[in-house]
């Protein structure tokens, strides 16, 4: 009897992001597993039930999930929605457990098996299955559309008989795989763009797609790079220079993008008060952070606030899930990636390898107790400190899912689509 993968609706409402698209319900049952659909799972993603019908899937409904032997989703599932799960079933999803422990421990309990996608470590044959990426590179984007919604003037120069419009300056902070995305978008629409990063090798990657790298480029900043590509903790006294290097040079910005976060941690404050009060009226400032924290002094999670000087704060969350209909496609590929490398081509059933990299580095809860190294004990390991760059959520960008860096680089590398 074939093996059962079941797709709910997420139960969170300002989640409208879906675990699988028609593309990836054909791919699972060539693999020769059933798919379940929950009914209205992916309306919020432009995909009808009629779309998952001719892929192949059944329509069900909550009910569905209690004879599944793997769930695939968007968010860590709640308590009512692990009760409903049997016991030994897989879940697959952005779990975000840091600080969670109780979540963790209930997944364990349940006899589940959980995996944390944003844990897949960042190797070759993984690169596919890379949720952080896929959701930040989105989350790029969708920052400048924002910002360019908000921003009462074009961003590109105009030339007119009337007169000319001047380009708009568009300043990066963090350029991991949403910060170069940000980059990429903003060029393609005509702004002059600067960026910065704490990574020497960022400063090739921004030149490449025709912005201006800005920093304090002395010795301790060329040593700032560890062999993995993370970025190394910098001194106090880089730390104040860079500072004040960013600090004028946001005063003459139009746009400013914030793309830092810490896995398990608070976001860094990278933009104060005192930078936000010397920007130009009219300026906007979006926060890609904002959901754990944020980057800037005085940002409000899913609040724009225009202050009393003129300048805008954009404190969307959840980024990626405002364009769901990508961010569901490019979500659902990463699953069916990794729920593919445990099926076996010959018996077609799934098998959990303890041993592989991918199983090791993702299985949070494993027949009946926590596993994972970072959860296994009531005190947990601390989070990880800034391999700058491990992005997240939001779910986008995590969680976040979704982005992490210490200044905002999440995987390095030139972001899909950039030009």
């Amino acid at each position: 009897m074939a093996q059962t993968v079941f797709i709910p609706k997420e139960i969170d409402p300002a989640e409208p992001r879906v675990a699988a698209s028609p593309d990836t319900v054909k791919r699972m049952k060539a693999l020769g597993l059933d798919v379940v659909v929950e009914s209205g799972a992916g309306l919020n993603s432009r995909i009808p039930d009629s779309e998952f019908t001719k892929a192949g899937a059944t329509i069900g409904g909550v009910a569905d999930a209690s004879s599944a032997d793997v769930v695939l989703k968007v968010r860590r599932p709640s308590a009512d929605e692990i009760r409903g799960y049997k016991s030994g079933a897989l879940v697959i999803a952005t779990m975000d457990p840091y600080g969670k422990q109780a979540e963790v421990e209930a997944m364990g309990s349940a006899g589940i098996s959980a995996f944390a996608m944003e844990f897949m470590p960042r190797i070759t044959r993984a690169q596919v299955m890379d949720v952080l990426s896929s959701q930040a590179n989105l989350a790029g984007y969708q920052a400048v559309v924002d910002a360019a919604a908000v921003y009462d003037r074009a961003l590109p120069m105009m030339m007119t008989a009337a007169g000319t419009v001047p380009a708009a300056k568009v300043f990066v902070m963090g350029a991991g795989v949403a910060g170069l995305q940000a980059i990429a978008t903003a060029r393609r629409m005509g702004a002059i763009v600067t960026a910065t990063d704490v990574r020497p090798a960022a400063k090739e990657q921004v030149a490449s797609l025709g912005a201006k790298f800005v920093a304090v480029e002395d010795e301790e900043f060329k040593a700032a790079e560890t062999a993995g590509g993370y970025a190394k903790e910098m001194s106090k006294a880089y730390q104040d220079k860079q500072s004040a290097l960013v600090a004028e040079h946001i005063a003459k910005q139009d746009i400013v993008i914030t793309t830092a976060l810490i896995p398990g941690r608070p976001a860094p404050k990278l933009v104060s008060a005192a930078m936000v009060a010397a920007m130009k009226p009219g300026s906007v400032l979006v926060d890609l952070a904002v959901e754990r924290g944020g980057n800037v002094e005085g940002a409000v999670a899913d609040a724009v606030i225009t202050l009393e000087n003129g300048v805008t704060i954009v404190g969307h969350t959840n980024v990626a899930g405002r364009i769901a209909a990508s961010a569901s496609l490019l979500y659902a590929r990463n699953l069916y990636a990794f729920l593919e490398s445990m099926v076996d081509k010959t018996s077609k059933t799934i098998v959990v390898n303890p041993d592989d990299e991918l199983v090791k580095a993702t299985l949070l809860t494993h027949g009946g107790a926590v596993i994972h190294p970072n959860f296994a004990s009531a005190a947990p390991v601390a989070a990880p400190t800034a391999p700058a760059e491990a992005v997240s959520t939001e779910p986008g960008l995590d969680a976040a899912p979704e982005e992490a860096a210490a200044v905002g680089g999440e995987q390095p590398g030139k972001p899909e689509g950039a030009a």
